[in-house]
């Protein structure tokens, strides 16, 4: 008897973990990563540079955008925090809902990167990577948000992030 009230306990315990399980999974959708870290915003260090080459291309000039500003200083915090270079971190991420969610003017485009220790170097970097400058180049972006964090749990590595949008 005794056996038996054990076994039905342990399988009543594995059933409402499956359930637990499985709701969680349900509401899987972006996850939502703290910022965590010492972080800032560098749109207006940043803006320059990004409009000195639109410009030599004919291209109109960019706006800082506060939500693009939030979203970047957001994903930035989140790749501090889990220690890696990624514009999806975690089950169910999605940067389109990322951008929705954080009231960026769509459509929008975003750049990550990760080491350097300043605007101008980060800058470069993605001037010299093609997928980056195209969409620094982007004729139809017109604000932008860039930022840095660093999180003392992924060894204070600068993570950056930069977010084009339609604003």
């Amino acid at each position: 008897m005794h056996d038996q009230n054990f076994l039905a306990s342990r399988r009543n315990f594995l059933r409402a973990g499956a359930f637990l399980s499985l709701g969680m999974l349900a509401s899987c959708g972006t996850p939502k990563i703290a910022p965590s870290g010492d972080g800032s915003d560098q749109t207006d260090m940043t803006l320059g540079y990004v409009n000195d080459l639109r410009k030599q291309k004919g291209l109109k000039p960019l706006v800082r955008d506060p939500a693009a500003a939030q979203a970047a200083l957001s994903q930035a915090g989140r790749m501090a925090k889990a220690g890696k270079m990624s514009h999806l971190i975690g089950m169910g991420d999605s940067f389109l809902e990322r951008m929705k969610g954080g009231g960026v003017a769509l459509p929008a485009a975003e750049n990550i990167a990760m080491g350097q220790d300043s605007a101008e170097k980060v800058y470069a970097a993605w001037y010299h990577s093609p997928k980056h400058l195209e969409n620094m180049l982007g004729p139809n972006y017109s604000g932008l948000g860039v930022a840095v964090m660093r999180n003392p749990a992924s060894g204070n590595r600068p993570y950056w992030a930069m977010v084009l949008s339609t604003a």
